[in-house]
């Protein structure tokens, strides 16, 4: 069934094209806001005779990744490529195993902008039975026209109130719930890795304490650096546990089913960006709270003859964080990039 949280309006418009649908489909949000969840159930019920009412062995084995006729192709590099492209018109070229109808899924399509015009060729004129659905987190400018081949549908933050309201279906404390979705931005799988995260109240902590920490020596910005990226490496423990029980569930069925189908390969490469992205989002995170710590300073500095050099010095900080967030943007080495900062703040 089509019912993802938070996101009542797109789940209303999969409903209604798995009706009638097209050759291809374009999901836009960000990320973590249900568009994989959506893009199964989307594939159950264009599979399932009973439209994927989540009750038949077809939806069941879609859910549980194991169908042949829903392919969903993770990317091995940073971006995919022309060898990507060739692969996925590989894979839509071939007839369906069990049906009449097969579902590729693209996951990060917005990282496609240098091979759009090898994949427009297969996406506006697939072979029949065969339906794209592309996942973005925005549409570059390169990708205007392969969106313009797809019906788009688009997917919000989820609102923190209904994360609140499953984290506390899920078994967590209330208020651990609220300061867990006011971190989480709208970003349901960020929020539950939160959640299961010892570490998570110690490490809005250390970040919010890091200007008292720089006392202007360079053993203080190397101390506290180590601790901030330790903090970010013990987040990633709640995530390489969620990831081997589903490696497990992945083994299981491979048991099961046969190899074919597993996708234990693919699984490893989501696993490895997982990773990656969730130490991104962390790092993200931290300097969000730190640039929270300098605007309060900035806030409660009164008088301005007294104060103008203090409230100069959080203006200064502010805009040399706000640097290395931007920076962030082209993959820096953290460590480099937090040391950095750290020395601009101290000076």
């Amino acid at each position: 069934m089509i019912d993802v949280l938070g996101q009542d309006r797109a789940s209303e418009q999969l409903r209604a094209a798995a009706r009638a649908p097209v050759h291809a489909y374009l999901f836009v949000g960000p990320h973590g806001v249900g568009k994989r969840s959506a893009a199964r159930a989307f594939a159950a019920a264009l599979l399932c005779p009973e439209g994927g009412e989540d009750e038949c062995e077809i939806c069941r084995r879609v859910g549980e990744g194991a169908h042949p006729d829903v392919l969903v192709y993770e990317r091995e590099g940073a971006r995919l490529s022309v060898g990507d492209a060739r692969e996925i018109t590989r894979l839509a070229l071939r007839s369906p195993v069990e049906g009449v109808r097969k579902v590729i899924v693209i996951p990060d399509l917005d990282l496609a902008a240098q091979i759009a015009p090898a994949l427009l060729k297969t996406l506006e004129e697939p072979p029949p039975g065969t339906v794209f659905v592309g996942l973005a987190e925005h549409v570059p400018t390169e990708l205007v026209t392969i969106a313009s081949r797809c019906v788009r549908i688009d997917f919000r933050p989820i609102p923190s109130s209904l994360v609140v309201e499953a984290l506390v279906a899920d078994g967590v404390d209330e208020a651990r719930a609220r300061q867990v979705a006011e971190s989480a931005g709208g970003n349901m799988d960020r929020a539950r890795l939160l959640a299961s995260d010892p570490g998570f109240v110690e490490r809005r902590r250390l970040w919010a304490g890091a200007p008292d920490r720089l006392d202007g020596t360079g053993a203080a910005v190397a101390a506290l650096a180590d601790e901030l990226l330790a903090s970010i490496d013990g987040l990633v423990e709640p995530l390489r546990a969620r990831q081997a029980a589903e490696q497990a569930e992945v083994e299981a069925r491979a048991e099961r089913y046969g190899e074919r189908g597993s996708g234990r390969k693919d699984l490893a490469e989501r696993h490895k960006r997982e990773q990656r992205r969730i130490r991104t989002d962390e790092l993200r995170a931290g300097l969000a709270t730190l640039a929270g710590a300098y605007r309060d300073r900035l806030a409660t500095v009164a008088g301005p003859a007294s104060n103008a050099r203090s409230a100069a010095a959080s203006l200064r900080a502010l805009d040399a964080i706000a640097a290395a967030a931007e920076a962030m943007e082209r993959n820096p080495n953290e460590a480099l990039l937090l040391q950095a900062l750290l020395v601009r703040l101290t000076a």
